[in-house]
C-alpha cells in the first residue's frame, strides 16, 4: 500500500485548517492492509466541515469496515489552497486514514447530497488521476459509484459515474462489495462487472442504457439489453432496528456543521409536503425502536464527550416516543443535567409546551420552524397543513419558555404563488416578533427565504421553475414589506444559485456537458457564494445548445418523458400527477399515518408494516401528531403494506367502533 504522507506533510504548513487533511479522529478506522479485500474510498464532494457529519457516509464506512471482504477509507474535497498545493507538488487525492492515492482503490464512492457539488465530483476524479468520463476508464481504474438523494435523477452525471445506488445503502453496499470481491478474485472484464452490477436491485448503470432525443427533447431512456431492467427500483431497509449505525460516530478535529452527536430516530416521512423530495423518496416511515435510540444516545455521549444530541429525521417530533426520549436524555442522572437536545426538522404543529419545557432545561438550542408558505392558501397548495394558529401557538410557547430568537423558513416561487402569498411571509414573521416582545424586549425573528426548485420524484416535478428575474422581483417584494419592522431579520438565497440548482437537478444527459464545461472553466465549489458564477453556467448552456427556458423554466406535460422516468422511488407516476392537480386546486391531504392509504405506491411489495393511528384529534389542531394521538389514548393499528385503501378505511373504522375517532 502506497502512503503519500511524506509528500503531504510539507504541504500542511502552507494551508488554512491543516487538520482537515490528516484524519485520526475518534471513531476513525485503522486500514487493514489486505490486498484480498475490496478497497473503498468514500468521498464527500465538499469540504471536511460539510462532509464529515454526513450520516450516510459514516454508516457505510462502518458497515464496510465490519465486513471480511472489504475495507473503507475517506476523502473530502480539499479547499482551493490545499488543492493548489497538491497539484503543484503532484500529490493526488488521497485517503485520510492511510494517505493512499485514490487510484489505488477498487471503488471510489461519492455521496450526492447537493447538486451544486457536481463540478467537485469531476474535479476530485481528475485530482485522483482518473479520466473524468467513464467511457475513458478501463479495467485498471477504480469503479466510480454514487448514491444519496440526488441519485434519483443521476442523468446529469451519467457520463462520469459507472453506477448509481438508489435508496437505502445499508444492505446493497454489502451486495456490491461481495460482487466486487468475486470479480477481483476472478479477474473478469470491466464490461462484465457492469452487467453484473446492473442485476443487483437498486443499482443503475448508465452505460447500459441509451438516452434517445427527438426534436431536441428527451424521447426516453431504455436499456440496451434485455438482461437489464427497464425500470430500476430503489432499495429500502425494512427494519431500521437491524442497522444501529453509526456505532462509532466520528468526532472531528476542527469545527464542523452539526458538531454534535446525531442519532437517527426514524427514516421516511408521510406528511406529504409536495415540494419535499426527501419526504417522497424515503417513504415509507420506519421508526427505530425507542430502546435502541436510548442506547445509541447514551453510548454515543459516553464515547464522544458531546454535550448535545440531535434526534434526526425529516420530522423529529413525529417520532412516537419523542416525549419520553427527550425527557430520558435531559433527566438522565449520568448526564448530570449537562446534555442538551435539539430536534432538527421540527414541525410547528408537533411542538408542544411540554417538549419545549424539557428541551430548555439544559440549554436553549437553536429553534427553527418551517411554515414554508406565507398564507394558508399557499400552504394548502404545497400540503404543509399548518395554520396561523399552529405557528403562533408554537412561537408564543417558545418565547414563553425563554427563547429570545426564533428562525422561520419559507419558500418563494411555489406553484400558483401570488404577491399576496409572498407578502404573507412578512406578515407571519412580524406577528411572531410581536408575540416574542410580549415576553422579551429584545426578541427577534429571522425569516430565511429560499427559492423553490421543483425536484424529481415529487408532485411538482412537472412545474416550471420561476425565472431568476421573477425570484429577484419577489425578494424585492419581501424587502419592501419588511422595511421598518424592528426585530425582523430577513435573509434570502441567491436566485441565481437557485436557477443553477434547477439546471442540474432536472436535467437530462445533455447537462453532463454543461457540468464538464463549468468544471474545465474553473467552476468548483459552486455551493459557496464566493465561488459561484452564473456566467460560467450560461456559457456552458449555450455551448451545449441548451437554454434556461427549456431546461428549467417551462412547465412539463403530463405525458412528457422525464429524465428520471426509468428510475423508481416507489411512487406511482399517476399518484404524483394527481397530487399535482390537487395542489393546483388548493386541496391538502392529511398524513396517511392517521388516515386511510392514498395508494402512493411506496409501501407496495416492500414487506414493511405501516403504522396507522386513530384517536380524538388534539384540541384546536387541524391534524393529529404522533404525541397528540398517544396522549389522547390512541389505538395504534398495524397496517400491513400493500393493503388497499378500502382495507385501511375498514381498519380505521374498526378503531372508531372501539371508541376512538379517526383524526380528520
Amino acid at each position: 500500500m502506497t502512503s503519500l504522507w511524506p509528500r503531504i506533510e510539507p504541504l500542511l504548513a502552507k494551508v488554512a485548517k491543516p487538520a482537515r487533511y490528516i484524519g485520526g479522529e475518534l471513531g476513525a478506522q485503522t486500514p487493514v492492509d489486505d490486498p484480498g479485500r475490496v478497497a473503498w474510498l468514500l468521498v464527500y464532494p465538499d469540504t471536511y466541515e460539510i462532509g464529515l457529519p454526513n450520516q450516510g457516509l459514516q454508516i457505510l464506512y462502518e458497515i464496510l469496515n465490519e465486513r471480511a471482504d472489504s475495507r473503507a477509507e475517506r476523502a473530502y474535497a480539499p479547499w482551493t489552497d490545499m488543492e493548489a498545493e497538491m497539484r503543484g507538488a503532484g500529490v493526488p487525492l488521497y485517503s485520510l486514514e492511510g494517505g493512499r492515492p485514490a487510484s489505488e482503490f477498487d471503488v471510489i464512492a461519492f455521496n450526492l447530497s447537493a447538486e451544486l457539488t457536481y463540478t467537485n465530483v469531476l474535479n476530485l476524479l481528475d485530482l485522483g488521476g482518473l479520466p473524468v468520463r467513464s467511457a475513458d476508464r478501463h479495467g485498471l481504474h477504480p469503479l466510480v459509484v454514487a448514491g444519496g438523494h440526488c441519485a434519483f435523477n443521476p442523468e446529469p452525471l451519467a457520463d462520469f459515474v459507472d453506477a448509481f445506488v438508489l435508496g437505502d445503502g445499508e444492505e446493497v453496499v454489502g451486495e456490491v462489495s461481495a460482487l466486487l470481491a468475486s470479480h477481483k478474485a476472478g479477474g473478469g472484464e470491466r464490461e462484465e462487472l457492469l452487467l453484473e452490477l446492473a442485476r443487483i436491485p437498486g443499482v443503475y448503470v448508465p452505460a447500459l442504457y441509451e438516452a434517445v432525443f427527438e426534436d431536441g427533447r428527451l424521447g426516453g431512456v431504455a436499456p440496451r439489453s434485455s438482461h437489464t431492467p427497464s425500470v430500476v427500483e430503489k432499495r429500502v431497509v425494512a427494519d431500521l432496528g437491524q442497522w444501529p449505525y453509526p456505532k462509532q460516530q466520528l468526532v472531528p478535529l476542527v469545527e464542523v456543521v452539526h458538531d454534535r452527536l446525531n442519532v437517527e430516530v426514524f427514516r421516511g416521512c408521510t406528511r406529504g409536503c409536495r415540494f419535499c423530495q426527501a419526504g417522497m423518496i424515503t417513504r415509507p416511515v420506519r421508526e427505530r425502536p425507542s430502546a435502541q435510540v436510548d442506547a445509541m444516545v447514551r453510548g454515543g455521549l459516553e464515547r464522544t464527550g458531546y454535550d448535545e444530541v440531535a434526534l434526526t429525521s425529516l420530522s423529529s417530533a413525529d417520532f412516537s416516543g419523542i416525549d419520553a426520549t427527550v425527557a430520558g436524555i435531559i433527566n438522565d442522572p449520568e448526564c448530570s443535567g449537562q446534555v442538551s437536545v435539539s430536534l432538527p426538522s421540527l414541525r410547528v404543529d408537533a411542538f408542544t409546551v411540554g417538549l419545549a419545557t424539557e428541551i430548555q432545561k439544559v440549554r436553549r438550542t437553536g429553534l427553527t420552524f418551517a411554515p414554508e408558505g406565507g398564507t394558508w392558501r399557499m400552504r394548502q397548495v404545497i400540503n404543509k397543513l399548518i395554520s396561523e394558529g399552529d405557528l403562533y401557538a408554537a412561537v408564543d410557547g417558545a418565547f414563553a419558555q425563554g427563547w429570545r430568537r426564533v428562525k422561520l423558513y419559507f419558500l418563494i416561487g411555489l406553484p400558483t404563488e401570488t404577491d399576496e402569498d409572498v407578502q404573507g411571509i412578512v406578515t407571519l414573521a412580524r406577528n411572531c416578533v410581536e408575540l416574542g416582545r410580549r415576553h422579551h424586549r429584545g426578541a427577534s425573528v429571522t425569516a430565511s427565504v429560499g427559492g423553490f426548485v421543483p425536484k424529481p420524484q415529487t408532485p411538482f416535478q412537472w412545474f416550471g421553475q420561476n425565472t431568476t428575474e421573477e425570484l429577484r422581483r419577489k425578494v424585492g417584494v419581501l424587502k419592501d414589506a419588511a422595511r421598518g419592522v424592528r426585530g425582523l431579520n430577513l435573509r434570502w438565497h441567491d436566485p441565481e444559485a437557485t436557477t443553477v440548482e434547477g439546471i442540474v437537478s432536472r436535467g437530462d444527459r445533455r447537462v453532463g456537458a454543461v457540468i464538464e464545461h463549468v468544471w474545465r472553466a474553473g467552476g468548483t465549489f459552486q455551493e459557496w457564494s464566493e465561488h459561484f458564477d452564473l456566467a460560467l453556467w450560461s456559457e456552458a448552456l449555450a455551448a451545449a445548445g441548451l437554454t434556461l427556458e427549456d431546461t428549467v423554466f417551462r412547465h412539463r406535460r403530463e405525458d412528457e418523458v422525464l429524465p428520471w422516468d426509468h428510475l423508481s422511488a416507489g411512487l406511482h407516476r399517476d399518484f404524483l400527477w394527481q397530487d399535482f392537480q390537487e395542489a393546483l386546486s388548493g386541496h391538502g391531504l392529511e398524513d396517511c399515518r392517521w388516515t386511510p392509504c392514498y395508494d402512493c405506491g411506496a409501501c407496495t411489495g416492500l414487506g414493511v408494516e405501516h403504522v396507522v393511528a386513530s384517536a380524538v384529534p388534539p384540541a384546536g389542531g387541524s391534524q393529529g401528531t404522533g404525541q397528540d394521538l398517544a396522549r389522547a389514548g390512541a389505538v395504534p393499528v398495524r397496517l400491513l403494506v400493500g393493503a388497499s385503501a378500502g382495507a385501511a378505511a375498514a381498519t380505521a373504522g374498526a378503531a372508531a367502533a372501539a371508541g376512538a375517532e379517526p383524526a380528520p
